[in-house]
């Protein structure tokens, strides 16, 4: 099991910047990739960013060159800094972590989330 609380939310004008964290626990060492994802209203989950054990990172389009994810060396905390925000990035943002355990024959994989941390960004 991980636990996964977030932080860092709130409001910010256009061209502000936010840092987002996202605190693991739990078995900690099973997580194989960690990740931001976004839910704007009346619109899909959206994946922003993920990084992987090996630190291998991924942003999405609209991100690139304005967002950073990272990770504490000991890996129990994910970032996600947020330059140059705007109007659109407004959204309910959750950390979310990928677990995979193997256990022969069989491999394991599940899904965590946490419970969301609220960015607005006022024009």
């Amino acid at each position: 099991q991980v636990q996964l609380v977030e932080s860092g939310g709130g409001l910010v004008q256009a061209g502000g910047s936010l840092r987002l964290s996202c605190a693991a626990s739990g078995s900690i060492s099973d997580i194989y990739t960690m990740g931001w994802y976004r839910q704007a209203p009346g619109k899909q989950r959206e994946l922003v960013a993920d990084i992987t054990r090996s630190g291998s990172t991924n942003y999405t389009d609209s991100v690139k060159g304005r967002f950073t994810i990272s990770r504490d060396n000991a890996k129990t905390t994910m970032y996600l800094q947020m330059n140059n925000l705007k109007p659109e990035d407004t959204a309910d943002y959750y950390c979310n972590a990928n677990t995979i355990v193997i256990r022969p024959p069989s491999i394991e994989k599940r899904d965590y989330w946490g419970q969301g941390t609220q960015v607005t960004v006022t024009s």
